[in-house]
């Protein structure tokens, strides 16, 4: 069982690196080639400002923002693909 657990976790970890490369790779090439400027464009998934919780001894904020382009999709797809394939 702990087996799967740790095959799982290497899963998330490809899929969140594959993410973070594709969207440095999606950025580099748009910023570089203006053709290809629709590699850069970013669309945000999420909350645009963050939860404030005051509970006036201690203040909590809690925010999610994804940025995800076109590259970022190719990026989480190969990490997929290469975690399967090894």
């Amino acid at each position: 069982m702990k087996e799967a657990g740790k095959k799982r976790g290497l899963l998330w970890l490809f899929i969140f690196l594959g993410a973070i490369l594709g969207s440095v790779l999606g950025d580099a090439i748009g910023n570089n080639l203006d053709f290809l400027s629709l590699l850069k464009d970013s669309y945000s998934v999420g909350m645009p400002k963050p939860l404030v919780l005051n509970l006036k001894v201690l203040a909590v904020t809690f925010g999610v923002d994804f940025k995800i382009n076109i590259m970022t999709i190719v990026g989480i797809i190969m990490a997929i693909i290469l975690y399967r394939r090894y």
